[in-house]
């Protein structure tokens, strides 16, 4: 495709030759090649890292799948893009694995705030997110969801229904309580494991663990790890062969154990690869077996010289406050694409592919009028592709939404749940030539 010195549009990248795999998101194009298992899986991180020329894209390895993503540069996409996902297309099709392109999407987050600069270092602090501009916060790792900030059109001073809880190793928890009461937190209560903290604008965020070695397994063998809901390990490899061989060897070591893990790999500005082993959350608490699969883990990153970067898990979820529980998690099942967790005591969503962040309904009381009226200040978006919008939409009314605004449709529809909470669902491809 000859477009001059013109990047190309996200519609013209997903629709060149050899990218039926791709579909263009928030923040990049993404493909997803199902497997049978991980070890399928970390052939294919093989093949791709083999072929990447020294640029490894965002892999994320799961039992059933892998999703490659391609970042999109500052200055727009370009050849390169093409021949990176072309490449990885070919290497998957050797593999004799398959592309379910409806499959892939981006949960991030926005924040309405009337005085950004009162709010956006809070954030940034709490979660370790890097600035991207003035209105945009971005995991460095690519793991977590991206926060933007937008224009507050009026007053909300009452809670909001949504939080998050943010999980990290404990002396990253409590130097993060201690850095935002500098910052000017509206408000700090503490639970002992936890703390319940406040933006100047209100916005909550739990923080924990904040009780020392409540972070860690005591077992030998397993101070590698560290428990921020999920159990999870982060190794720092050179770049190049040893980054896939410690996810060959940790993908034989699940499939061996029968226990589901995912091993996402992110090269770094600075030419290292991140390679972060997850159990995914609170699995290790559910199986005993979690704890010598780890020790193995341990032995076989120590094995190929490779050392782990304590400090760096990081766990994130979403809270939304309802009053009728069941029927709001309904909804947000349908918007989101994710599945209900089985468990009877949980109101967790999940992603059913285990990439995206997990979201939990707690109850509140159907007396407080004045903040169920109220506008929230966060709310979730949820880019798709383009040919899988109007059936997410369809679903999340179906599940009892309705839609409060479509003005920038069919970029931008914002569905608001049973009780008011909104999620928008977006599409990125089309934007430019809108």
């Amino acid at each position: 495709m000859d477009t001059g010195d013109r990047p190309l549009t996200a519609r013209e990248l997903q629709h060149a030759d050899g990218m039926a795999d791709w579909r263009a998101l928030g923040w990049g194009v993404a493909a997803w090649f199902g497997t049978s298992s991980l070890r399928s899986g970390a052939a294919l991180a093989r093949a791709v890292a083999d072929a990447a020329g020294g640029r490894l894209p965002d892999l994320d390895l799961r039992p059933g799948g892998v999703r490659v993503q391609l970042r999109r540069p500052p200055e727009g996409y370009g050849p390169e893009e093409l021949d990176r996902a072309r490449t990885v297309s070919a290497a998957a099709a050797r593999l004799g694995l398959r592309a379910d392109p409806t499959t892939v999407q981006d949960v991030q987050l926005t924040m309405d705030a009337l005085d950004h600069a009162a709010v956006v270092p809070f954030w940034q602090t709490v979660l370790g997110h890097e600035a991207l501009g003035e209105e945009d916060l971005v995991d460095p790792g690519r793991r977590l969801p991206s926060v933007w900030f937008q224009e507050q059109d009026e007053l909300r001073p009452l809670r909001n229904r949504l939080h998050l809880d943010v999980v990290t190793p404990q002396p990253v928890a409590v130097a993060a309580l201690a850095a935002v009461r500098d910052l000017g937190a509206r408000s700090v209560a503490e639970h002992g494991y936890y703390a319940t903290v406040a933006d100047a604008e209100g916005n909550e965020v739990d923080l924990l663990p904040l009780v020392e070695g409540a972070d860690r397994w005591e077992d030998p063998g397993t101070e590698d790890w560290r428990l921020v809901f999920s159990a999870m390990a982060c190794y720092l490899a050179p770049a190049g062969g040893p980054a896939v061989d410690l996810a060959e060897a940790v993908a034989r070591l699940a499939d061996e154990a029968g226990l589901p893990l995912g091993v996402d790999l992110r090269a770094s500005a600075d030419g290292e690869v991140v390679v972060t082993v997850d159990t995914g959350k609170d699995r290790w608490e559910m199986d005993e077996g979690y704890r010598p699969l780890a020790a193995q883990v341990q032995r076989a990153a120590r094995d190929l010289g490779l050392r782990a970067d304590v400090d760096r898990p990081r766990f994130v979820q979403v809270g939304i406050d309802a009053v009728d529980v069941p029927t709001v998690r309904r909804f947000w099942a349908a918007a989101l694409g994710y599945v209900e967790d089985p468990r009877p005591e949980v109101t967790d969503l999940v992603d059913p592919r285990g990439l995206a962040i997990p979201f939990f309904l707690q109850p509140m009381e159907a007396g407080d009028t004045a903040r169920r009226a109220q506008r929230n200040r966060v709310h979730v978006d949820v880019f798709v592709p383009d040919d899988q919008a109007q059936a997410r939409i369809d679903a999340a009314l179906r599940a009892g939404g309705r839609v409060v605004r479509d003005a920038e449709a069919p970029f931008g529809t914002t569905i608001a749940d049973p009780e008011g909470n909104e999620v928008d669902i977006a599409v990125e491809v089309g934007r430019e030539e809108g």
